[in-house]
């Protein structure tokens, strides 16, 4: 196992990655972070500490550092467990909705809070379309439900296609019940790459990366 000592190295997992390399696995600012590279497209993700209402969800970064288009969608991840089917993420407009419908002030400021401790704790990593470049369209919204709603299109990991050297990052959403997502390992399954994570130790297991 490789561990990068620090925050400063997250740029250095998303882009200087082999195209088929092994995954890396790192903590930084309190997060446990898995990066993996295929085709020049670099994926890296971390568990986020805050679940809203049923739902688990991961901060995720992709760089694309192919020579061509990349699409990638929040349905491409699923959460695979040994003898069950696995739990697929959520489109980002089922979360959308569901905020508008349940969520409230306390939801939001806690998921933020969380996804945005993740982010900028890493200074030198920057989106070129991701969650701070969506930021802004949340702040003006007035309802407490329209805002929960707003803030959740900005975190939300959004279908896009990243043209070559574009990058993106957003949070990924699972239902899990209320439950911990753990005891398995993430799987992305694109139109083209598959990307296979580490096995996780299952909640409350003493075992660490």
């Amino acid at each position: 196992m490789n561990r990068l000592p620090g925050p400063a190295r997250l740029v250095l997992c998303l882009c200087s990655l082999p195209a088929f390399g092994q995954v890396i696995e790192f903590e930084s600012n309190g997060l446990k972070y898995q990066t993996l590279s295929r085709s020049g497209v670099t994926i890296m993700f971390a568990h986020l500490p805050t679940r809203v209402h049923e739902y688990a969800s991961i901060q995720v970064a992709v760089s694309n550092g192919s020579k061509g288009p990349y699409t990638i969608k929040p349905e491409d991840f699923t959460y695979e467990m040994e003898g069950t089917a696995g739990i697929r993420a959520a489109a980002a407009n089922t979360i959308i909705k569901m905020l508008m419908q349940k969520g409230n002030g306390s939801d939001v400021v806690k998921l933020i809070t969380a996804y945005e401790a993740g982010l900028y704790g890493n200074p030198r990593f920057k989106s070129n379309n991701g969650y701070e470049s969506r930021r802004q369209a949340a702040i003006a919204w007035n309802s407490t439900k329209l805002r929960a709603a707003a803030a959740a299109s900005a975190l939300a990991l959004a279908p896009v296609k990243l043209a070559p050297s574009e990058s993106t990052d957003g949070a990924v959403f699972f239902d899990t019940e209320g439950k911990q997502l753990a005891g398995g390992r993430l799987v992305v399954r694109t139109n083209t790459d598959t990307f296979q994570f580490n096995p996780e130790p299952a909640a409350g297991h003493p075992g660490s990366w």
